[in-house]
């Protein structure tokens, strides 16, 4: 049985903050009331990062790090980047059409949309190997020695510049002691899953190798009714996968050298959706399946999706990437390069129209899929003493993105779109309104099978030469200074064909009095001011005559500095403050995607470069004799020509926003308490992040105004003001041969809208998720046997609400008292919702020897 969401008001969020703040002021009192007690020798390691390219504590790194051990990852059941937002204040992770499709966002910042020529703002580097997309980087990340989630932007250090933050992966290298670790695990939803891994010494302090091997499979979490077919699998958002990643480390002398090879091949079915709102459309969907094209009254809680097409998802992901680290005698250095080649691919297929009609898909031979090949190349020469730490460096990266996209008519899409103009020109749904309007014999306009089929290819190249460096002018006041020099060149190729030429659409056109002749047929009777809108709707982009044939070619080469300067004190050795300005860049591109104003293609799929200015100050403090940590951080940061890809009603588009503005604090608490074995992480992000106020003359495209009128001074999608996250872990005996661990990780979001265009219908409450784990086993961890569960109360959450495709009008064409071109009253859509994910529960069972 499902728990229904909770509804947060403004009360409630109040309350839960307070209750949050009282615990903390409790915590602390306790923990100074106790600390006498303590054991001297349960002092809090020193937690450490490589945020600037060397190994230093987090208290002396002037920059917002959330670090994250194995050892609390592995207590929380993290194996994606999408379970380590439980862990994380201040990030949201969230995927629409399909897995691949992931997005991430740090204060509320992130890439909006699912266009795959569009970079990153959080990046994502896995072993010092820049990943493109998130959505390259998403799946099992195997056996990983800690995550830090780098908040605000990179503009120096890693890899490609990303301008909202990092996520940076570093798994368990290589082990000169021998060691086996298994595990087992089954859960509901029919899980099952095993992984094993072996490292051990190959040649005795010279070679060592490391093996993981994983299998996962899940049933899905959705029920599927699959309508009138041909689709026959009755569930949704499963799981298949296996990877296998294998290293070799080399110790000769003082050098190391690490080389990675890994491949993971996902075979799964993902993703449809259920209403959270059906419009006056349903009925008509209803009608051409007999009951079965949507749920007639929404109720996401059900997790029942409509979809009659396959949603197949197939992934191969696979790459070698090379880190060595030689030391040189003169200006006692390092010269450290990193070397990466990986290739990854995607094959999709979709119900478009998300119902059980057979209106609109993709199919899943090929026609729907993507694939980068990529090579990147960083070499490293950093040094330093006593004052100076030193950095500079050189970085290469070369991308090769080819795309193929599709939409395929269903067997009943022209009855479906004469149903819908009849019932807009007062007609009786009955009449064949397609063929009446276009001149053709029924069944001949929009034929089933037919559709189009696009080709995108995108090269990109990037070389960037960067510095950072770090001088102590006393023991207690240090600057640091980052810069870096970033040439990108960037090539694209669009063809577009319509296997029918677009008749129907070409037939309206010519029939309907807008070329400037006289209107024929049924067009004499529809209202001149209500033909645009007729042939709009007769002319979406996948069916638009004017495609046909067309071909696009671009290049663009940009230029841009980024870097920071950073300036930290510290009081002692328990307190030390910062304050830094950072400047970040993300590259501009191309939307790889059909795009139109009207009925009329785009001449230039070209947005600009994004780039934010942050500003921060932070404090970091140990206490308790380094048994607490605690840091906070305020921060303010503008971003111009942020880029947002969006759904206007007509396609997909990129648009840059002249100005989005994120402000706020980070605080993160690591407290090893005075209880033997117990330890808690947590923190608390507040973002204020609200797009600035711009009008149509500001945007790239005046026209795209309309479905964005919402946004001026608006707050942004996915940005809630508050999110908050607690992990609570014991360890220890409670016999002479018996272990125990308990676990429990929770995270709060206030409420945020999930939509790009901000409809209100969008939005999302607030709401708390809860992980728990409990084992028991031997003292050694030769054996454990562990009981979790992920979202233990069935929280109920929308990842993403969307306007279901062909179903309904949300904007309209007037202009409302208040500046926007928006009247939820007469709002007319369908809503869809991709969900998050459902309580699951399960046992693992682990070994190690």
């Amino acid at each position: 049985m499902r728990v229904k969401a909770q509804t947060h008001n403004r009360f409630s969020l109040n309350r839960t903050l307070m209750v949050t703040c009282s615990g903390m002021v409790m915590a602390l009192s306790a923990a100074s009331a106790m600390a006498q007690t303590a054991q001297p020798e349960e002092e809090v390691q020193v937690i450490t990062v490589t945020a600037q390219k060397r190994e230093q504590s987090l208290q002396d790194v002037p920059i917002v790090v959330t670090t994250l051990s194995a050892k609390l990852l592995q207590d929380a059941g993290v194996k994606d980047i999408k379970d380590m937002q439980v862990l994380t204040p201040g990030l949201t992770v969230t995927s629409t059409q399909n897995e691949t499709l992931t997005t991430a966002r740090i204060r509320g910042v992130g890439t909006v949309g699912d266009n795959p020529g569009m970079e990153s703002s959080v990046g994502v580097v896995i072993d010092g190997v820049y990943r493109p997309r998130n959505g390259v980087g998403f799946g099992d990340l195997g056996e990983i020695g800690r995550i830090e989630v780098l908040k605000g932007p990179q503009g120096t250090l890693f890899g490609k510049n990303t301008s909202a933050g990092v996520i940076n992966i570093i798994t368990k290298e290589p082990s000169f002691t021998f060691g086996v670790d298994g595990e087992a695990t089954v859960s509901n939803y029919d899980g099952k899953g095993v992984s094993a891994s072996i490292t051990g010494p190959l040649s005795e302090d010279l070679v060592a190798g490391r093996l993981f091997v994983a299998k996962r499979e899940r049933g899905g979490f959705y029920d599927v009714n699959t309508g009138i077919g041909p689709r026959a699998l009755k569930e949704d958002a499963d799981q298949n996968f296996y990877t296998v990643r294998g290293q070799l480390l080399f110790t000769p002398g003082a050098h190391k050298i690490r080389v990675i090879a890994d491949y993971s091949k996902r075979d799964e079915n993902c993703c449809a959706v259920v209403q959270t709102r059906t419009g006056p459309t349903g009925a008509a969907l209803n009608t051409l399946t007999g009951g079965n094209g949507v749920a007639a009254t929404a109720n996401p809680e059900a997790r029942l999706a409509y979809s009659n097409r396959p949603t197949t998802q197939q992934i191969i992901d696979g790459g070698v990437s090379v880190e060595a680290n030689i030391k040189l005698d003169w200006l006692d250095s390092t010269l450290t390069s990193v070397t990466g080649v990986r290739k990854w691919k995607n094959t999709n297929g979709q119900d478009i129209d998300y119902s059980g009609a057979d209106i609109l898909y993709r199919r899943d031979n090929g026609d729907f899929k993507a694939d980068f090949d990529t090579f990147s190349q960083e070499l490293r020469l950093a040094g330093g003493g006593e004052k100076l730490n030193w950095l500079v460096g050189a970085f290469y990266a070369d991308e090769d993105l080819k795309r193929t996209d599709s939409y395929v008519y269903g067997s009943q899409y022209e009855t479906y779109l004469s149903i819908l103009l009849a019932q807009a020109l007062g007609l009786p749904t009955t009449t064949p309104t397609v063929s009446v309007l276009t001149g053709r014999a029924p069944g001949t306009s929009y034929t089933a099978g037919q559709g189009a089929l696009d080709y995108y290819t995108q090269e990109s190249k990037s070389l960037a030469l960067f510095t950072n460096n770090g001088y102590k002018f006393t023991d207690k006041f240090e600057v640091t200074m980052g810069l870096r020099y970033t040439q990108e060149t960037k090539k694209m190729t669009a063809i577009y064909t319509n296997s029918d030429g677009g008749v129907g659409c070409a037939s309206a056109i010519a029939r309907s009095g807008l070329m400037g002749n006289a209107p024929v047929g049924t067009w004499a009777a529809i209202p001149a001011a209500s033909r645009p809108t007729v042939v709009g709707n007769m002319c979406t982009f996948w069916g638009n005559a004017a495609f046909n044939n067309r071909r696009i070619a671009n290049e663009v080469t940009e230029k841009e500095w980024s870097g920071t300067l950073k300036g930290a004190y510290r009081f002692n050795d328990n307190i030390m403050a910062y304050v830094s300005y950072a400047r970040g860049y993300k590259g501009g591109g191309y939307n790889l995607d059909r795009a139109q104003t009207g009925i009329t293609p785009d001449a230039s799929l070209y947005f600009k470069p994004e780039t934010v200015d942050s500003y921060e100050i932070g404090l970091k403090t140990s206490m308790l004799n380094n048994k607490l940590l605690f840091n906070i951080t305020a921060f303010d940061q503008t971003f111009q020509d942020f880029q947002l890809n969006t759904f206007l009603g007509t396609a997909f588009v990129v648009e840059s926003i002249p100005e989005l503005k994120s402000k706020g604090f980070d605080a993160d608490v690591y407290w090893s308490t005075p209880i033997r074995g117990l330890s808690v992480q947590g923190g608390v992000a507040y973002a204020d992040t609200k797009y600035g106020s711009f009008k149509a003359s500001d945007l790239s495209n005046p026209a795209r105004f309309p479905q964005l009128s919402l946004l001026p001074g608006a707050r942004m999608s996915f940005a809630p003001e508050w999110t908050g996250s607690l992990a609570v872990t014991w360890s220890g005996n409670i016999a002479e041969n018996l272990r125990a661990t308990g676990n429990i990780a929770a995270k709060y979001s206030s409420e945020y809208n999930t939509g790009s265009d901000l409809i209100p219908f969008k939005m999302q409450d607030g709401y708390t998720l809860l992980n728990a784990r409990l084992g028991i086993g031997a003292p050694d961890q030769a054996w454990t046997l562990e009981f979790w569960a992920q979202n233990l109360t069935d929280e109920t959450y929308k990842q993403v609400v969307i306007n279901a495709p062909l179903q309904g009008n949300g904007f309209q064409s007037t202009v409302q008292p208040n500046g926007t071109y928006y009247n939820q009253a007469l709002d007319s859509n369908t809503y869809d919702a991709f969900m998050g994910q459902p309580r699951t529960y399960g046992v693992t069972l682990r070994v190690k020897y």
